[in-house]
């Protein structure tokens, strides 16, 4: 069974199914598995895992296509990564966990948990994808025929270094643009290859067209029922709606929804010390979850059963709250 060391959060490699796997390790203690989103990577997660390794051992793979993993040609849908991540924790010896995912992360973490709800202990949405169709028109755009050539020239080295000496001459003059623009550079930078645009141009096609998300998880989120779930939202947010955030926390009236105000789409990059503080909270006010198959068979008959978790603090299906 895989070891993680307590210090650091460096890479490290395997090999599944013929592809390069990355993922980085930190800490010891209950698992944790920090699900990235488009165009993110394990790295980008940190400032969130180390603040949390003192107490957990702090998962956080590069999805296929993304970061330093293969990118394959095959298929990049919420259920394919969902299958890949469950390889991979079971390749390192992790059979349950506590599931958090941003954004396109977000939607992953769901769609394990629809799949393998035995091996959930927790589920934590940041900011996700999936639950409503809205979305920015950016990402909208980007999903139509003839995308791969407008990134090919927006995701160029000198355009990037260019948005890179922008970003740091607006932060100079504390303008808040430098926020955003610093996060577009930071977005196009992985895309200079062919690989790595072709791997983002599938998975968002898989989940995004021209009228907004396609892949919804509203219609299952009865099956969450009492099972612990956090829904944490930047309050800046113009990528995917704070909306839809408060709609799931009303549809699923256990759950807990926090927001982050310093916060816009990368809570993990833009406020981690927030987000880990909502992570942290979340995970020592809770109690893992085990819900076996034949529970989740009753689940889908519409015959809700008690998992064993059970929120113990009053903040669990409480009014929203601002973390600041």
């Amino acid at each position: 069974m895989h070891q993680p060391g307590t210090q650091g959060f460096e890479p490290r490699e395997l090999e599944l199914h013929g592809h390069r796997v990355i993922y980085r390790s930190a800490g010891n203690g209950p698992p944790v598995v920090l699900i990235h989103g488009m165009l993110n990577s394990s790295r980008h997660w940190e400032q969130v895992a180390l603040r949390l390794a003192e107490d957990y051992t702090v998962i956080a793979p590069d999805l296929i296509g993304h970061g330093d993993s293969g990118t394959p040609r095959g298929d990049y849908s919420l259920g394919a990564h969902a299958t890949a991540i469950r390889d991979l924790l079971t390749a390192i010896g992790i059979e349950r966990a506590s599931i958090v995912g941003h954004s396109l992360g977000g939607g992953v973490a769901m769609q394990y948990f629809w799949q393998f709800p035995a091996r959930v202990e927790r589920l934590a949405l940041v900011s996700s994808g999936g639950l409503g169709p809205e979305v920015s028109p950016v990402l909208r755009l980007a999903a139509l025929p003839g995308a791969s050539a407008l990134l090919w020239l927006v995701a160029h080295p000198r355009w990037v270094a260019a948005l890179d000496s922008l970003a740091g001459r607006l932060r100079e003059r504390g303008s808040g643009s430098a926020t955003y623009v610093a996060a577009l550079a930071r977005a196009l930078r992985p895309l200079s290859g062919p690989e790595a645009r072709e791997s983002f141009l599938q998975t968002l096609r898989s989940v995004i067209d021209i009228r907004g998300q396609r892949v919804s998880a509203r219609d299952r989120l009865h099956l969450i029922g009492d099972f612990p779930l956090l829904v944490v939202w930047g309050e800046r947010d113009n990528t995917i709606p704070l909306a839809h955030g408060r709609a799931t926390h009303a549809t699923v009236p256990n759950s807990r929804f926090e927001t982050l105000p310093a916060a816009a789409h990368f809570p993990h990059l833009e406020d981690p010390a927030g987000l880990a503080a909502v992570l942290r909270d979340f995970l020592e006010t809770t109690e893992p979850a085990r819900l076996a198959d034949n529970e989740w068979g009753r689940r889908v008959q519409g015959l809700l059963p008690a998992v064993e978790a059970a929120p113990t603090s009053p903040a669990a299906g409480s009014a929203p709250r601002s973390h600041r």
